[in-house]
């Protein structure tokens, strides 16, 4: 199993914060291009990937999702990725999970480095990595197209027991119009080889 780090240790009335940005020395996030952070060896782990949560200047008919499990699945043979469809399904048999695929709390990462995150994003984190098994999470934290002209993504692997964040990092693809759905892809690709460098 992939290690944590033991927790720090956090006053109560500031527990809630303290966790989100826990033993975080620089508080500004990583620009594109730049990732903070180590990625482990996903090979033989379970990973959940989350659906994107975030968009800005994505056109509507553009599916990033499917692009990123294409790529990700492509390159990684040797993970035992669980795809959105699969984690909706077992929140379907689970109702009383209460736990969200979407809409989820993560602008924090675009606004300080999360070494730990908090509630109320840990506690769906956590419930969905119970759920299908998943010690990695890979949050899509925001796709968007960037002023280079390209497609960006910003992603974080966040340890789905502890909470600990192993990797932040804004990916961006290869320069192309909006719209393209081959300028899409590219940022997909660029994010699989960050994550998985091996194959």
């Amino acid at each position: 199993m992939i290690p944590s780090r033991p927790r720090c240790i956090i006053p109560p009335l500031v527990l809630c914060l303290a966790l989100t940005l826990a033993c975080s020395s620089n508080p500004e996030p990583p620009g594109p291009g730049e990732t903070w952070g180590a990625v482990p060896d996903l090979r033989g782990h379970r990973v959940l990937l989350l659906p994107t949560q975030l968009r800005e200047g994505v056109a509507r008919q553009l599916t990033p999702d499917p692009e990123l499990a294409h790529a990700l699945g492509s390159r990684g043979e040797t993970v035992d990725w669980v795809l959105p469809a699969e984690t909706r399904r077992a929140l379907d048999r689970s109702p009383g999970m209460g736990a969200r695929m979407r809409g989820l709390p993560v602008g924090i990462f675009l606004q300080a480095q999360v070494r730990r995150i908090g509630d109320p994003l840990f506690r769906d984190i956590r419930r969905l990595a119970e759920l299908t098994g998943a010690e990695v999470v890979l949050i899509p934290v925001e796709i968007r197209y960037g002023e280079n002209g390209a497609y960006e993504v910003a992603a974080a692997l966040v340890n789905g027991t502890s909470g600990r964040v192993y990797w932040f990092g804004v990916i961006q693809g290869d320069e192309g119009p909006p719209g393209d759905a081959a300028t899409l892809a590219s940022m997909a690709d660029a994010l699989a080889l960050a994550l998985l460098p091996l194959g």
